[in-house]
């Protein structure tokens, strides 16, 4: 498997426009998402979960009652790589 490749500013503002609700801060991708619930939340995140161990890249997140805070960027290249926005796609999508 190939090492990723960190994305410029420039790729990176031109892939958030594709990617509704993300935003940039503090040098990687980030969102807050809110449920109608705990258990859905948790629930959201179990699914996740298995996404993210299956690319081998996982988030930085966190979970108060129904909101989960959710922080991308990839550590091994010290910024933001096509992973981030592949998995930040899937948590989207996982969240309808």
């Amino acid at each position: 498997m190939s090492r990723p490749v960190k994305l410029s500013e420039t790729e990176i503002h031109a892939k958030l426009e594709t990617l509704p609700g993300w935003s940039l801060q503090a040098g990687k991708l980030h969102r807050e998402f809110q449920f109608a619930s705990f258990v859905e939340a948790f629930g959201w995140m179990s699914s996740v979960a298995l996404v993210a161990e299956s690319m081998g890249h996982h988030p930085d997140w966190s979970n108060v009652y129904n909101r989960v805070s959710v922080d991308l960027n990839t550590h091994d290249v010290g910024g933001i790589t096509e992973l981030d926005f592949t998995l930040a796609q899937r948590m989207s999508e996982l969240a309808k």
